[in-house]
């Protein structure tokens, strides 16, 4: 349906208003007092309510798992606004389906309470404790699992790390507190809990393992033992293209009968692989279209490539050329070319078929997602934090391309327009304001790249070895100048015209 004025006044979201909500509006069907918590989720952004919150909810509304209610958790201050607005609604959340076709809304309350943020994470580990707790996910984004750029495992020297190893039971971090509540329960004799982190990394749980044993180990070599024996630490695929919430959502919200302060806006489709790996029990979400599987790396190889992979292919040109949304990316023609030759030359190549879909099958189906002009999805969202998406999401296929002796053109130039981009300055003069945890950095490299390109694919902690590679650094710098001679849609042209290799 349409968002169309509502004779009467929005209605308040809160549960006690549940009622009093315009009959289109989907509602829970269950009541709060029939739930008791089973999960804790640390960072408790859009992505987790629109998508892991929502198939919890599916199955409370199946009349099940009514002992997994979600206990909503930060660590972070600036999670304290969030929970304020969460709970001032009974920690209910208006999800927004935007539909080409157009929008609908339903109300999820599968979450019942958001703990405090406070220093050291006393209510956080407190409620970890609780042997009803059996799962911990974590949303906490690519960037926040301190991970080393060229070893891929857990960075001791980071300054929060080496404050948990040194502070256990006064923990700055997620990963600190994770291991201070998993001490409390060895030493209580309760059972560990699941850890499930539902980030974009590939191998996320044995990175999640990889942080939480490894800051243990930092302090207490016995404990992080125990936590590696007993625990459990599954891989998982997560996807559902969500974007940030802006005044129009807000607006939408309102127009639909709600008065949300926090609303989710969403895409109509959702996709969660999960490896059937869990040490105190689960909710039964394959009833609810979760895929359970213990080959979650092909799920994931496909989704991470293809789909983020694809919208930094989008984003930072989009950013170049002031193209707000990554929509308005796909709609244009010259960018929709680079997108598919670069996915068919030398991405599709690398990556394998998972059952009921091929790698070409599955491009067309985020093609199709990508261009879905409901979804304000703005360049600048997901052109934030390239420093860690880059290396996430591309350069495996760079990898797997060099390996093969393939071509690496396409690869090359959107490191190219990365560079350009994090110059801070678009091609009509605007500015690109900071956008990456290590923006002061990348800008400087950035500019001291336009008179010596190798400067940018020299930086170890984003491309390792690849800057080594002739083939790669001479095809970074060849499309580096021409995009600061000649601009970067003559890039553009140069290369979608380029025989196939």
């Amino acid at each position: 349906m349409d968002p169309v004025a509502n004779a009467k006044p929005p209605v308040r979201l809160r549960r006690d208003n549940l009622s009093n909500l315009p009959a289109t509006v989907k509602v829970p069907t269950y009541q709060v007092t029939d739930l008791s918590p089973g999960i804790v989720h640390i960072g408790l952004g859009n992505f987790h309510r629109a998508h892991q919150a929502w198939y919890i909810h599916q199955l409370l509304q199946h009349g099940q798992a009514h002992d997994w209610a979600i206990i909503g958790a930060g660590v972070r201050s600036y999670d304290a606004e969030m929970r304020e607005r969460l709970l001032a609604q009974d920690c209910l959340t208006t999800l927004i389906e935007l539909d080409p076709h157009g929008i609908s809304a339903e109300v999820i309350g599968p979450m019942i309470d958001y703990l405090p943020i406070e220093a050291g994470n006393a209510a956080l580990i407190r409620q970890m404790v609780d042997p009803s707790i059996r799962i911990v996910s974590l949303t906490v984004t690519e960037g926040g699992y301190y991970l080393d750029a060229n070893s891929g495992i857990l960075d001791t020297d980071q300054e929060d790390i080496r404050h948990d190893a040194e502070n256990p039971n006064q923990p700055r971090t997620a990963f600190g507190a994770i291991v201070a509540a998993l001490k409390q329960r060895r030493a209580g004799g309760i059972k560990p809990f699941t850890t499930l982190s539902c980030d974009n990394l590939q191998g996320n749980g044995a990175i999640l393992r990889n942080c939480v044993v490894g800051l243990a180990r930092m302090s207490d070599p016995d404990l992080a033992d125990w936590i590696d024996e007993n625990s459990a630490f599954p891989n998982s695929m997560v996807d559902c293209i969500v974007p940030a919430t802006t005044d129009h959502v807000v607006s939408q919200c309102l127009a639909l009968g709600l008065d949300d302060r926090a609303p989710v806006s969403h895409e109509n489709f959702r996709q969660w692989v999960i490896e059937d790996d869990f040490c105190a029990g689960r909710p039964p979400l394959e009833q609810v279209g979760v895929t359970l599987t213990h080959d979650v790396h092909s799920y994931e190889a496909m989704k991470l490539r293809i789909l983020n992979g694809g919208h930094q292919l989008l984003a930072n040109f989009g950013e170049i050329l002031n193209i707000p949304t990554i929509s308005g990316c796909m709609h244009d023609p010259d960018i929709a070319a680079f997108f598919q030759k670069v996915q068919a030359e030398e991405i599709l190549p690398h990556v394998r078929a998972v059952p009921g879909t091929t790698s070409t099958e599955y491009l067309g189906l985020v093609a199709k997602r990508f261009a879905n002009t409901a979804i304000h999805d703005t360049t600048r969202r997901v052109a934030f934090d390239g420093s860690a998406r880059h290396p996430g999401f591309l350069l495996p296929s760079l990898r797997d391309a060099l390996a093969s002796g393939s071509s690496t053109n396409g690869l090359a130039l959107a490191a190219a327009f990365w560079c350009r981009m994090c110059a801070g300055v678009r091609e009509d003069g605007s500015e690109i304001a900071p956008n990456d945890p290590q923006w002061e950095s990348l800008q400087k490299t950035a500019l001291a790249s336009k008179a010596d390109p190798v400067l940018w694919v020299e930086q170890r902690q984003y491309y390792g070895d690849f800057g080594r590679s002739t083939q790669f650094s001479e095809a970074f710098a060849y499309w580096l100048n021409l995009i600061w001679a000649s601009g970067s849609r003559a890039a553009l042209a140069e290369y979608v015209v380029l025989p196939s290799c």
